[in-house]
């Protein structure tokens, strides 16, 4: 199973404050603490999801390099040991994982007799080991980091060039700051991530960088709302044009194009442009958008827009109340054999 953003788990936003973190975690907890779903798997998992996030988030310095360097992050930094015989090492990934494959040790000194076969054997499942015995150079992969990324709504469907700023760990135990030039393919959607390979943290025994994994986060268009790669745009049209029909003039997120109001559409109606939203990666296909209509009355009406809409009335009748009974609970219950 994919691990979750910490921050999603707790289902704040990454500029909360340690205030709205304890509440949150609070208020979720109780909804999913085991003494309150015995028996329920589901909520138990969540349970401790919980815990592991809030244990990171309410601390404001594993806070600092989880929205660094994300979950490799914290667990570098939280799990930094001396083992056996003189050796250091980190679990930069989950111990448990088959195969230790997410294993990054550090450097040691002095390791040997029992320490050092089980070291050697555990290197040779990642892949051997670089030099003479007994100096030894593990070949792991570097580890896979995580940023953010934020476009406007403009360059999510048209995709963009631009610049993005990684923090890496260097050799020394230092971060290094760079700018990376990156492409973002149209159509990117909020919550979706960019993987960018071997632009990670360096691996160790000249085995390849991690890779880079950007979650791009989209600001709202004043006008759109994506659903996918289906987009919605409130229309609003007059009386007189949702009664007798009409062809206006819409703004789409690829032009400008017209659209026909069929006579008598009512307030709410979903008027649909087929292949009007937002592009998929490949740029082979398009969502489409969707016109929400809203009727917008008059605010002000002179002597002889009131006579119209008076005769109008007048002709219309009951209008579209014609036939229904209303009644009070009271009456309703006794119908219902209540």
């Amino acid at each position: 199973m994919a691990e979750r953003d910490y921050y999603e788990v707790l289902g704040v936003p990454r500029g909360a404050s340690q205030e709205d973190v304890r509440k949150a975690y609070r208020r979720l907890a109780r909804k999913f603490h085991p003494d309150l779903n015995p028996g329920d798997a589901e909520a138990e998992r969540r349970f401790k999801e919980l815990g592991e996030a809030y244990e990171v988030l309410s601390d404001p310095k594993k806070r600092k390099v989880y929205d660094q360097f994300g979950r490799e992050g914290v667990r570098a930094g939280a799990g930094a040991g001396a083992g056996p015989s003189g050796v250091r090492y980190t679990w930069t990934g989950d111990p448990g994982a088959p195969g230790f494959d997410d294993v990054a040790f550090e450097a040691f000194a002095g390791s040997g007799g029992q320490a050092g076969s089980i070291l050697e054997e555990i290197f040779s499942r990642l892949g051997g080991m670089r030099g003479r015995r007994g100096a030894h150079r593990p070949v792991v992969r570097g580890r896979d980091l995580e940023s953010e990324i934020e476009l406007s709504f403009d360059q999510a469907v048209g995709g963009v060039r631009t610049s993005v700023l990684v923090q890496r760990p260097a050799g020394d135990g230092r971060v290094r700051r760079e700018h990376l030039q990156i492409n973002v393919p149209a159509g990117v959607r909020d919550g979706q991530r960019i993987r960018l390979r071997g632009q990670g943290a360096p691996g160790g025994g000249g085995a390849p960088a991690g890779d880079l994994y950007l979650k791009v986060r989209v600001r709202p268009h004043p006008y759109f709302r994506a659903e996918g790669r289906d987009v919605t745009i409130d229309v609003p049209i007059s009386v007189a044009e949702a009664a007798l029909g009409a062809t206006v003039e819409v703004p789409t997120v690829h032009g400008r194009t017209s659209v026909r109001i069929p006579p008598g559409t009512a307030g709410g109606a979903r008027l649909r442009l087929k292949g009007q939203g937002l592009p998929d990666a490949r740029g082979d296909s398009r969502g489409d958008q969707y016109c929400a209509i809203r009727i917008v009355p008059p605010k002000r009406l002179d002597e002889r827009q009131k006579r119209l809409f008076e005769e109008l009335r007048e002709a219309e009748g009951p209008g579209p109340r014609r036939g229904l009974e209303w009644a009070s609970e009271e009456e309703s219950g006794k119908n219902d054999g209540v």
